[in-house]
């Protein structure tokens, strides 16, 4: 069977880190939502996503498929039931249309003519952007107990402490000599070829993903995330940091989330409560004002190749664009829209050439290609997001 994940409805609500990859390819818990489809179903996927990200993130159909909801996360009673799928069946969790079984060429689908399959099970889903931090703990635990299974730990160095041994897993060439692992309130996962070095202090949940660094004397709280070829230093509370992406000083980062390619300067910080303890709003690109998060901690939502100069302070609940670069003293205002150049003292328009100039550097220096397929997104992007900028 052929399977294709979808954006669904919550593609708007996950923006920024939806300018520039499909709901699927968001990082939650240890695993892309993708990988974790794909390690139950044991298989490839492709995606049903914007026109414009379709090159990089193409979809391959053929005679039977099954379309998934990426919002939704897998677990192993959701996994038979959308493997179960016949022809004109669909599955709905209370009104929405979690999977269905398509037919190749099937464009207009009328869910009226499906037998229609209710999925009462509990199950994660991802539907705004603060649920990437605020439901990485039981995602952690999930993917933990998914890619573990079965599989023995590396050792753990004489030299580290560690607390709960049996909740921590550690890949093939990891390195953590002389650090602290708390695996008392979830799981601490070290992923292959990524290193902890001396003095850091780590309480779980907990992921650090594929050639990840911490670097010394860190201070991390779960539930926590550092994506592959990270590098992260300084204090870190609750947050997620999709991949390729340094906070490597000392700094606060607390109920946040980063994207790729992106860089926090040296004692950057961010509020995660207001001072009067009110409940935190963020920018709504659909309604294009603030909106309720229903959350008293939230800090700063960050999408793909934005940077911040050294000493930047972030208000709580501030959102920033793709592709920004803020610095100077101040707090810059809580919606820095994508392609802005600037700070508290006023932004002007961050021109695509030299934005591309950087992130060809900064994607070089990580063995990767900038490549015609990423430039068009963020010329899409850019075009996209020229009514949110102040010229």
């Amino acid at each position: 069977m052929n399977y294709i994940l979808f954006d669904g409805p919550s593609r708007n609500n996950l923006l920024p880190f939806t300018y520039t990859r499909p709901v699927a390819d968001i990082r939650v818990g240890i695993l892309t939502i993708r990988e974790k489809w794909e390690t139950y179903l044991d298989t490839t996927t492709t995606t049903v996503t914007e026109d414009y990200l379709s090159e990089k993130f193409p979809m391959v159909e053929m005679e039977e498929n099954i379309m998934i909801n990426a919002s939704y996360l897998p677990n192993l009673e959701l996994v038979e039931m959308v493997k179960d799928l016949k022809d004109n069946q669909a599955i709905f969790k209370d009104e929405d249309v979690l999977a269905f079984h398509a037919k190749e060429g099937e464009e207009n689908i009328d869910f009226e003519s499906f037998e229609a399959i209710e999925f009462n099970g509990d199950c994660i889903r991802i539907e705004h952007t603060w649920d990437i931090f605020s439901k990485n703990g039981e995602a952690i635990q999930e993917d933990f107990n998914l890619i573990t299974k079965d599989r023995k730990s590396q050792p753990i160095p004489e030299t580290t402490v560690a607390f709960h041994s049996e909740n921590i897993f550690i890949e093939p060439g990891a390195k953590l000599p002389l650090c602290s692992l708390n695996a008392t309130n979830g799981p601490i996962y070290i992923g292959r070829d990524s290193e902890i070095m001396e003095g850091s202090m780590i309480r779980g949940p907990f992921a650090l993903c594929d050639h990840a660094t911490v670097k010394m004397a860190a201070k991390i709280y779960g539930p926590t995330t550092i994506g592959p070829s990270s590098k992260v230093g300084g204090e870190i509370n609750n947050s997620v940091i999709f991949g390729n992406s340094n906070k490597g000083h000392d700094g606060y980062l607390g109920n946040s989330v980063l994207g790729e390619w992106c860089n926090l300067g040296a004692d950057t910080n961010n509020s995660n409560l207001k001072n009067n303890y009110a409940e935190v709003r963020l920018w709504d690109y659909q309604t294009e004002g603030f909106a309720r998060t229903g959350l008293q901690f939230c800090g700063l939502m960050m999408g793909d190749h934005s940077k911040c100069g050294i000493n930047t302070m972030f208000n709580t609940g501030t959102v920033v664009g793709v592709s920004a670069n803020i610095f100077g003293s101040g707090f810059p205002r809580n919606f820095v829209p994508s392609f802005s150049w600037g700070g508290s003292g006023g932004f002007t328009t961050y021109l695509t050439k030299k934005a591309f100039e950087v992130a060809e550097v900064v994607m070089g220096r990580r063995g990767m290609d900038f490549s015609d397929a990423d430039k068009a997104i963020l010329e899409h992007v850019f075009e996209e997001t020229k009514k949110y900028r102040r010229q």
